[in-house]
């Protein structure tokens, strides 16, 4: 990008305007946090509100005195790109700086502890002690969650719940818990990874005490009245689930025949949501600590938010463009063996493609805080209204459920479960899992087999009702009945 270019953008991430040197610890920061962050370039001689260059008077000598400050006030040493360069008769300073491979750079007047700063938008943030550690552990290419826990075992895994989403695909023995990175040879023992405990640890918050979920339906477009609240602490994979039954508990669907096949229509964009949500769980920085992965549902869209900024090197740009870094590689292995993820990087731009076919407004990435927030507007709010003590969905009339009265007593609670559960045509195994139940005897005679003789839900193979291809889809009767039971959910 050229100088006329620039000019032309918007302060962010790796682009700063400064008018002159006359407050040069805030330029320090700024030259800072570009080499722990993503890099960046500091014009130098334009007015930071006009974008219009005013000049650098005597750049020589602000040249020698820039590099000066920057020698004297920066350690690790930071040699950064200074060149000058004329606009409309102004002289102007560039400065470029590059990701340092010796990050983390701090202010020396401030120490390592309090000097260390990094870019978030277009504003400098001080780093914190866990920040500082990740900076370090970037540059030695170790991941937080492949790191060994030497006081634990194996006995501190969940093995039965990692044995049961892993049952169709291998049998896991010892070499496959060490080829996926949960368990790690330390000092002639075998401990789980902090990845391992994250995943399927049967103490995961006594270790990890924001590792878990919370999910809030808000009345409006902000957080001032909340009307529907829960805390998840599955395990990560299966939290994913958790997570998009609670949205479709508060978003609409309806059946469309028009292609002579039933398909469900939903209020909300599903298949974004849980690609959002998916990203969230595997690239949360799980070594912050003050705040969990958080899932807010307003009238008119949905946020996803999760501790940690972009890696070095990373911007908004290139998650967009699909450039992938991996945060936590033992979480991102599982999550791929068990088919959550596609394909490396593919997850941000098919999510902007499908908003657009959608006809959505426009998706937002945010860093925010220490935190990265996805927006997914939503095509149309879904208001609800507060009133006198009850809170009452207002949808569009074609979309509102009309149900029979008689029916929903005849719904045990196993078989409303899974009727929330059900989503297209699931198998016996994505149900359970859905379900996070364990006995597929107790899943079959409580389930599976009252749902189906109250005809809420028919097999997609009924001449072979053992069929290893066999799944389960909601009927006509079992659409409307879960209809009426969102319903009913949402006006408590």
């Amino acid at each position: 990008m050229n100088i006329v270019e620039l000019l032309q953008s918007e302060e962010g991430k790796t682009l700063e305007f400064k008018r002159d040197l006359s407050s040069p610890k805030n330029l320090l920061k700024t030259l800072v946090a570009f080499a722990n962050t993503a890099g960046g370039q500091m014009i130098v001689g334009v007015d930071d509100r006009t974008r219009l260059p005013v000049g650098v008077e005597h750049p020589l000598d602000e040249e020698e005195r820039l590099c000066n400050l920057i020698a004297d006030s920066i350690t690790p040493r930071l040699v950064p790109n200074v060149e000058m360069t004329t606009v409309e008769g102004k002289t102007l300073l560039v400065v470029e700086v590059f990701l340092s491979g010796s990050r983390p750079h701090w202010l020396k007047a401030e120490g390592l502890e309090n000097g260390v700063y990094v870019r978030l938008g277009c504003t400098n943030r001080q780093a914190d002690r866990e920040l500082i550690a990740e900076l370090h552990r970037s540059v030695e290419g170790i991941a937080f969650d492949e790191q060994p826990m030497p006081g634990l075992s194996v006995d501190d895994l969940d093995l039965a719940a990692l044995k049961a989403l892993f049952r169709d695909r291998r049998d896991l023995g010892e070499n496959d818990l060490l080829t996926l990175r949960l368990l790690i040879h330390d000092q002639k023992r075998l401990v789980p990874t902090k990845g391992g405990i994250l995943l399927f640890g049967k103490e995961r918050e006594r270790y990890f005490p924001d590792a878990w979920v919370q999910c809030g339906r808000f009345v409006g477009k902000d957080k001032a009245d909340i009307f529907d609240h829960i805390e998840l602490r599955d395990h990560l994979p299966q939290a994913v689930d958790s997570i998009m039954l609670f949205l479709k508990k508060h978003a609409m669907r309806r059946a469309d025949f028009s292609n002579m096949r039933r398909k469900d229509v939903w209020s909300i964009p599903l298949g974004i949501l849980r690609e959002a949500v998916i990203n969230a769980l595997v690239h949360t920085d799980y070594s912050q600590r003050g705040a969990p992965i958080r899932i807010a549902f307003f009238d008119d869209r949905i946020e996803i938010e999760n501790p940690g900024i972009l890696l070095p090197g990373m911007t908004i740009e290139d998650m967009k463009q699909g450039i992938s870094k991996i945060r936590n590689p033992v979480i991102a292995r599982v999550f791929r063996e068990l088919n959550l993820i596609e394909q490396w990087g593919s997850g941000v731009p098919r999510m902007f493609r499908e908003a657009a076919e959608l006809g959505l407004p426009p998706l937002e990435i945010l860093e925010i805080g220490m935190r990265l927030r996805f927006v997914v507007p939503l095509a149309e709010p879904l208001t609800i209204q507060a009133g006198k003590g009850q809170v009452t969905p207002q949808v569009t009339p074609q979309v509102t459920p009309q149900v029979t009265p008689q029916v929903t007593p005849q719904v045990t609670p196993q078989a409303e479960r899974l009727l929330q559960a059900i989503v297209g045509e699931m198998t016996r195994e994505g149900l359970q899992t859905a379900l996070r139940l364990k006995d597929r005897k107790s899943f079959r005679e409580l389930y599976i087999s009252p749902a189906l003789e109250g005809g809420f839900i028919e097999t997609t193979i009924p001449d072979k009702p053992k069929s290893r291809l066999q799944k389960y889809r909601l009927t006509e009767r079992g659409e409307r009945v879960l209809r009426e039971l969102l319903e009913g959910g949402n006006e408590g």
